[in-house]
């Protein structure tokens, strides 16, 4: 008598095999959609690092163009003498929002960093308001001599260093724009 031997259906080891290669692909892309979601949300991070390290600029310089406007020195209020809130190796912050002009963080060497910058929660205004939203973010902005040339200008130019630092987790994140600005008057 002859035995007929089915082999219709799958061995333990093939099913196995199939559930162990099924299992790695779905590990592999949702590996891959986790990765994509971390660089967007530091690349979301990171771009507005730049448009605060950039207001910060923006904002010195509004104040030097409105120091020539009205006729008084071009870094009165920002770094003209040693009690202006940037003055040479002190740090300071600006509000746009809610003060036009800057206010001192910290001289120099002393380790209290400026106040985390708040979000309006209604316009998205970055600031220092109480009852806006504390951020992941701090700006200070410091201001240093640019030695003369040649040429005898002397104090007609300063360094603009502004610095947006942030943590997410253990990771600490910093974006640093220097820029030089020029006494036109």
């Amino acid at each position: 008598m002859k035995k007929i031997f089915n082999n219709f259906g799958f061995t333990l080891v093939e099913t196995l095999v199939a559930v162990t290669v099924l299992s790695l692909g779905v590990i592999g892309a949702f590996t891959a959609a986790q990765i994509g979601i971390s660089s967007s949300i530091l690349s979301k991070e990171q771009i507005i690092a730049v448009y605060l390290a950039d207001e910060g600029i923006e904002t010195i310089r509004n104040l030097r163009d409105q120091n020539g406007i009205n006729g008084v020195a071009w870094l009165t209020n920002i770094a003209n003498n040693s009690s202006d809130p940037c003055y040479f190796g002190k740090t300071c912050r600006v509000d746009v929002v809610n003060n036009a002009l800057p206010l001192q963080c910290h001289d120099v060497g002393e380790a209290t960093p400026c106040p985390v910058l708040q979000q309006d929660p209604v316009n998205g205004f970055y600031g220092y308001h109480n009852g806006w939203n504390d951020t992941l973010y701090t700006r200070e902005i410091s201001i240093d001599t640019v030695p003369s040339n040649n040429l005898g200008f002397v104090n007609r130019e300063v360094a603009i260093t502004v610095t947006v630092s942030w943590s997410k987790g253990l990771i600490n994140r910093q974006f640093k724009i220097r820029e030089n600005i020029f006494n036109w008057q």
